[in-house]
């Protein structure tokens, strides 16, 4: 990889990272807009941690649950087309299968806000199945913590 090219996936990553701020700012708008441009910049075949990252991200900014669940899973899909060792190139700590635990975790999520429990229950079986790749640290376990909250939710639907 040239320096060039390296440069150019940085500055996608950082402008997903800004459109993250707006969204965690409160300005869902403003961050589905810069989503949506960047998505079209890189499209549905472009490199497979920016798909990733971004409809993880572009998910929390929507209104609709039908389009969080589009949004999730599509970053379900970059996931499964992502290497580690591109995954090594933007952050060397970090593993492709400590994503699925995250990623499930929304879709299951996605799928009790559409009155799926069935579809719910299958991807926090995932959940728990990828769970052995997270740490015991703040991250893991509140991933952990979120899955037990939504299965607690769903055996009192």
């Amino acid at each position: 990889m040239t320096e060039q090219q390296e440069t150019s996936e940085d500055v996608v990553m950082t402008r997903i990272g800004q459109a993250l701020m707006l969204l965690h700012g409160g300005d869902r708008e403003e961050a589905r807009n810069r989503l949506g441009v960047i998505w079209a910049e890189i499209g549905e075949h472009g490199d497979p941690l920016h798909r990733c990252t971004l409809a993880h991200y572009m998910a929390d900014a929507q209104d609709d649950a039908g389009d969080e669940l589009a949004w999730d899973l599509r970053a379900l899909s970059a996931a499964d087309g992502l290497g580690q060792d591109r995954l090594d190139e933007h952050h060397a700590s970090l593993a492709v299968r400590a994503l699925y635990p995250s990623l499930h975790l929304n879709l299951a999520a996605d799928y009790v806000k559409l009155h799926r429990p069935d579809a719910a229950r299958l991807h926090l079986v995932r959940a728990h199945t990828a769970l052995d790749a997270l740490a015991n640290d703040a991250y893991g376990n509140g991933i952990r913590t979120a899955l037990d909250r939504l299965e607690r939710q769903l055996e009192g639907a």
